[in-house]
């Protein structure tokens, strides 16, 4: 009898358990949907519109010219790594 009831109360404090994760969620959800996210600031004057290193390379800058990468594939012995 007294394994019954644990067994009772464990799914019990695992069902409230569920039910309160699920309110707070969806609280949250709401809470994020309600968030709108202003305007990005406006750049300062005298910068161009995107000035991050990343911008100003393309697919084929980081393709490279077809040369043989430098190092073990050039022929020059490597180094003794320690």
């Amino acid at each position: 009898m007294e394994t019954f009831i644990i067994v009772a109360a464990i799914i019990l404090a695992t069902v409230v358990g569920m039910g309160l994760i699920h309110l707070l969620n969806a609280q949250h959800d709401a809470r994020i949907a309600a968030f709108h996210f202003s305007a990005p600031l406006p750049r300062p004057p005298g910068q161009p519109d995107d000035t991050g290193r990343r911008a100003h390379h393309t697919d084929a800058d980081r393709r490279g010219t077809g040369a043989p990468p430098t190092g073990a594939a050039s022929g020059a012995p490597r180094r003794p790594t320690r």
